[in-house]
């Protein structure tokens, strides 16, 4: 249970449905209710197919290029650490550095629900390194990873309610509001991707 719960937490923190807020009103501001709506149920989808495909094929693909989980792991865990210094340490505005600089162009091109939406604010490089990581073949079972898919998919759902109460939940803690949540997940972060880094050192010294 504390297994899960550890889970639950690392994806909530690198998926951040509360930092994701104000992207989504930033990026729906001149669309209609329906097409909010319909944008923010599109993005959660994607974004859970993409952490699914990460999930059953990303440690294939590192084994198929010769990456061991521990170097991943290694690798993984100071992108998770840069990741949550950036959460820290970024003005708070109404788009949060984890989307990038969005041009208005490509936004002119693209779905905001598949970009910055889905990827790179839900399904973030942090979100796909760490979905990686919890789910090690070598590890843990197909029951374990199976659990470990329905934990990202209620994080999933649980970013897909915020997203529809965005501008409720946005009025009631502020830009600062927001912006403090989303320092306090960076710190959360940045102490599991420490513990991430400590465990893959400790088992290549042990091996």
């Amino acid at each position: 249970m504390q297994n899960l719960f550890e889970q639950f937490v690392t994806l909530w923190v690198v998926v951040d449905p509360i930092g994701t807020i104000p992207v989504f009103v930033a990026v729906t501001a001149a669309s209609t209710g329906a097409d909010r709506k319909v944008i923010a149920i599109k993005a959660a989808i994607v974004a859970s197919c993409v952490l699914l495909f990460f999930l059953l094929m990303g440690q294939f693909l590192l084994e198929a290029l010769g990456i061991s989980l521990e170097a991943f792991q290694i690798a993984g865990g100071l992108v998770l650490f840069l990741f949550a210094l950036s959460m820290i340490f970024t003005d708070a505005n109404l788009v949060p550095v984890k989307t990038g600089d969005i041009d208005d162009s490509d936004m002119n091109r693209h779905s905001p629900a598949i970009f910055p939406l889905a990827v790179p604010s839900l399904a973030s490089p942090g979100a796909m390194l760490a979905i990686v990581m919890l789910t090690d073949n070598h590890r843990f079972s197909v029951v374990d990873q199976a659990m470990t898919a329905g934990i990202m998919l209620v994080v999933m759902l649980s970013a897909l309610v915020c997203m529809l109460l965005a501008s409720q939940i946005l009025k009631l803690i502020g830009t600062g509001g927001a912006a403090i949540v989303s320092r306090v997940m960076g710190m959360i972060l940045a102490a599991v991707a420490v513990e991430a880094i400590i465990n893959a050192v400790t088992i290549l010294v042990s091996a």
